[in-house]
């Protein structure tokens, strides 16, 4: 406890000072400062360093100059006119008049000509301060921010072997003294508010440098802002610095880039939407000739990115050697099933994002169910030839549709044609189970697992796809039975009608006699009648007459 109370106080001791940062010393003009009773005046150094002399018995470099301190301190004319200057103290032992007559000072940097003074020492102040030592102080040489230099100090005469020479680094334009008061520093402070249903930013600028007008614009940062057409130009005599800015999406490397109408001016960049990591996992697009799965980040990021499989309970599980490493260049994930249970996730930190391209139903195969007389019938239909693994999954259509496959059971390969349906028959059980179709002929692609409700149509072995001669020969077989076994019948009935007949006339030349009587009676009695019927209309007849 004491530990983590002790570790709390320290880092907000330490948050304090760096908080606190001192502000640059303030000088009103350049000089040289010596020792009092020692008189001195700066003057240019040689362009060409004279050779050195080889030094007396005793001299060397701690002997005679130590205790040199250098700082940056600043000149300034008016505000947000000031200039950065270096500042040199040194200490320097006066061995006697002759050995040591003043001090060169000079300053180098990478392109940069070298900068000397050199500050002499009068003979007459020199030999009463003979034997002790003299502090010298000069502030001539004007530097710039962020300045890499080299600072040599020797001796005047140079002795070969006794020169002071070290590094230094000017402050940067971070300093918050330099901000506002130095012209090559000040960029002016961006604030914003923004509008996200509008898609607008509000920017107001403050401590910009007097006298210029300032550019504003949107840009999208990477080693370079690349500017995103947003842009305003805000005049010195406007009495508001305020400019609205219209953006198309809230993307963390969205900047609002702010500088003075000068050459070479500082920059400031304010982004306002640096958090907004989940806005950068869009734009995945598809190749439908390729079958490949394409994303380029909008802005440089460090992350994985990868494919996976989104179950019903939402979990993505990971589809195997799928993972990637993003930084700028597109990812591309070739030979990809399109699916809606295909997702890309990526993944920063331990913070994961879930992107599903074709969760709008996009899809180039389906298993397509059907019912007839209460029993189900599946189907593969494709829009592209392809190959499918198909076996069975879990044991029943209670279990989970996530539990693996018994090992013992078979996965067969299904070529299914463009536009043509193949229908799906599996060993095993006939009702209430589970199979799982995957595309195999790419390198990646989801599992869909469909279990049945009712018995299948069919439980025999698998088959291959629809064969027409499987119809028409069990067809033609059956009509082919039914016309010869109509010509039979009517074969028999042939037969038995030519027997039948022949029959007939032998029974009729047997009993032709009979036969004949039979006939000759019927002519008979139609004559009786005839002959009574004209005896009944002659009765009738004479009636008539006698009455």
């Amino acid at each position: 406890m004491i530990h983590w109370l002790a570790l709390l106080i320290s880092c907000c001791c330490l948050n304090g000072a760096a908080a606190e940062i001192p502000q640059l010393e303030r000088i009103k003009k350049c000089q040289t400062r010596c020792s009092k009773g020692l008189s001195c005046k700066t003057r240019l150094d040689y362009w060409f360093m004279p050779a050195c002399h080889d030094p007396a018995e005793g001299l060397n470099i701690t002997s005679l100059i130590h205790n040199v301190n250098i700082s940056t301190v600043m000149k300034c004319e008016d505000k947000q006119k000031c200039r950065l200057h270096l500042k040199i103290h040194t200490v320097v032992q006066l061995m006697d008049p002759d050995s040591v007559s003043g001090v060169s000072i000079c300053t180098s940097s990478a392109g940069m000509m070298t900068k000397c003074q050199i500050v002499q020492f009068t003979k007459a102040s020199r030999r009463s301060m003979s034997g002790l030592p003299v502090t010298v102080e000069n502030d001539y040489t004007e530097v710039s921010p962020s300045q890499h230099l080299q600072v040599t100090v020797k001796t005047v005469p140079s002795y070969c072997g006794i020169t002071w020479t070290s590094k230094y680094h000017t402050p940067e334009c971070s300093h918050e003294d330099l901000r506002k008061n130095v012209p090559e520093c000040i960029t002016g402070k961006l604030s914003y508010t923004a509008n996200p249903e509008k898609k607008e930013l509000a920017v107001s600028v403050s401590d910009m440098l007097q006298g210029y007008d300032y550019h504003l614009r949107l840009c999208l940062r990477d080693f370079i802002c690349s500017g995103t057409g947003a842009y305003t130009l805000i005049k010195k005599e406007q009495p508001l610095k305020t400019a609205v800015l219209q953006y198309s999406r809230p993307l963390p490397c969205l900047c609002i880039e702010g500088w003075s109408a000068f050459m070479d001016a500082p920059r400031v960049q304010v982004c306002p939407f640096r958090n907004r990591l989940d806005e950068l996992w869009f734009g995945i697009t598809f190749d439908p000739l390729e079958e490949a799965l394409i994303w380029e980040p909008a802005c440089p990021v460090t992350a994985v990115a990868g494919l996976c499989e989104k179950r019903e309970d939402g979990v993505c599980v990971d589809l195997p050697d799928s993972l990637q490493n993003v930084s700028r260049d597109k990812i591309t994930f070739a030979k990809v099933d399109p699916h809606p249970q295909l997702c890309m996730k990526f993944t920063v930190g331990s913070q994961s994002w879930i992107r599903c391209p074709f969760a709008d139903g996009i899809k180039v195969w389906d298993m397509i169910v059907s019912s007839q007389h209460g029993y189900e019938e599946l189907q593969i239909l494709s829009r592209v030839t392809a190959k499918f693994s198909v076996g069975p999954w879990g044991t029943s259509a209670g279990e989970s549709a996530d539990s693996p496959a018994d090992q013992t059971t078979y996965t067969i390969l299904v070529d299914v044609e463009k536009q043509k349906p193949v229908e799906l028959q599996l060993r095993g059980k006939e009702c209430n189970f589970c199979q799982q179709v995957k595309r195999v002929d790419v390198k990646y692609a989801t599992t869909v697992v469909h279990c049945t409700k009712s018995c299948m149509s069919k439980s025999s072995s698998p088959a291959p796809p629809y064969d027409l001669t499987q119809i028409i020969l069990p067809a033609a077989a059956c009509l082919s039975g039914i016309i010869i076994i109509t010509l039979v019948f009517w074969l028999l009935l042939r037969v038995y009608r030519s027997r039948k007949g022949k029959a007939g006339v032998c029974l009729s030349e047997k009993t032709g006699a009979d036969v004949f009587d039979v006939q000759t009676q019927l002519p008979v009695s139609r004559k009786v009648l005839k002959t009574g019927e004209a005896e009944s209309r002659n009765n009738e007849k004479a009636n008539l007459l006698l009455n």
